[in-house]
């Protein structure tokens, strides 16, 4: 027998309309099956827990991200597959730091929510947690077909560490610019085996990180941007760690108080980061001389990162290890799936 688990966090679509009031407000998710009725056809245990309280997607911090990731390693052993309804905020930053914080990962852990609650006649809940629920079940030659961290969203099942929710309005809520869907759904649920991530060894225990630090700062790069503006954030107590948003392919100013200021943080112990700005394509330092000014000051390449894979990243890192020669090394390495590297 199958055994999935769901989790509600909170968000939209788990509310439902009140038959009197008419106000909106969470259904209890111990009745799912009651509230969801198609899921009896599915044949297999769905379990359920719901955070107490709930929260807003926008008020996710590491904490948040630390007690579902004990949730989940508590009921590794007993389900399938963990089907995790969320928020949309901030749904792509909780994705990433869970695939950095389960390690040896074996089964599937696919995130959801919706633009419109469940109990709405338009609602796109519906079909996202039909889906996904499917998709964590799903199984060949015994195995799990995606025993990743995922985003499903609007007929599509992303990586999720590879994902950046980009627009509030549309169904289709989340882009992967950088690496394609792993699964789309129509009348048939179509995985993309080759682009799939899977064990080199199964059989391995399942491994948390919950050290998490988050002394780490974005500082994003616009015209205009003052040398007592940049001062001021890199000149932060206890920062360790800083996340530069760049032009293009990894560009920024070359004036050389922008790069003094930038190689006066790194000699401080500052680790600094590159990401686009760009929704598309990848970090090339040594495409343009304004790109390898920063290599030159030491700022490390982002690749073709997701700010929440980079964000997250850096929060596991730093909470793990006190070198920053470490951390540097560890940085320019794919430890999820989360950068694609020639």
């Amino acid at each position: 027998m199958t055994n999935i688990l769901v989790i509600y966090t909170g968000g939209t679509i788990g509310m439902k309309q009140h038959h009197e009031t008419g106000v909106w407000q969470p259904f209890n998710f111990e009745q799912i099956i009651e509230e969801v009725p198609v899921l009896k056809k599915f044949g297999f245990t769905i379990d359920t827990l719901s955070f107490d309280p709930l929260i807003d997607s926008s008020e996710a911090q590491p904490s948040f991200w630390v007690k579902l990731v004990q949730l989940i390693s508590d009921n590794y052993t007993k389900y399938d597959g963990f089907v995790v309804l969320h928020g949309t905020d901030t749904m792509s930053y909780t994705a990433s730091a869970l695939s950095f914080m389960l390690e040896n990962l074996e089964k599937p852990i696919i995130l959801t929510g919706s633009q419109l609650p469940i109990g709405m006649l338009r609602t796109d809940g519906m079909e996202n947690l039909v889906s996904a629920i499917e998709i964590a079940a799903a199984k060949e030659n015994g195995h799990p077909c995606v025993p990743e961290v995922c985003i499903f969203f609007e007929n599509q099942l992303f990586r999720g560490n590879r994902t950046t929710k980009d627009n509030a309005e549309q169904f289709k809520a989340f882009r992967s610019a950088n690496y394609p869907a792993l699964a789309n759904a129509g009348v048939y649920i179509k995985f993309n085996t080759p682009v799939i991530q899977y064990p080199t060894q199964w059989g391995k225990p399942l491994k948390i990180n919950t050290h998490l630090d988050n002394n780490v700062a974005v500082l994003k790069i616009f015209p205009g941007i003052s040398q007592k503006i940049m001062e001021g954030i890199l000149n932060t107590n206890d920062l360790r760690a800083v996340i530069l948003e760049t032009y293009g392919s990894g560009n920024a100013p070359t004036s050389p108080w922008f790069i003094h200021t930038l190689k006066q943080a790194i000699d401080r112990g500052l680790i600094l980061v590159n990401i686009t700005q760009c929704a598309a394509g990848s970090v090339e330092m040594d495409k343009y001389e304004t790109g390898m000014a920063l290599k030159k000051a030491g700022v490390l390449s982002g690749h073709d990162s997701t700010i929440e894979a980079a964000l997250t990243k850096l929060f596991l890192l730093l909470g793990k290890y006190k070198d920053n020669q470490t951390i540097k090394n560890l940085w320019q390495k794919n430890i999820s799936g989360e950068i694609s590297l020639i």
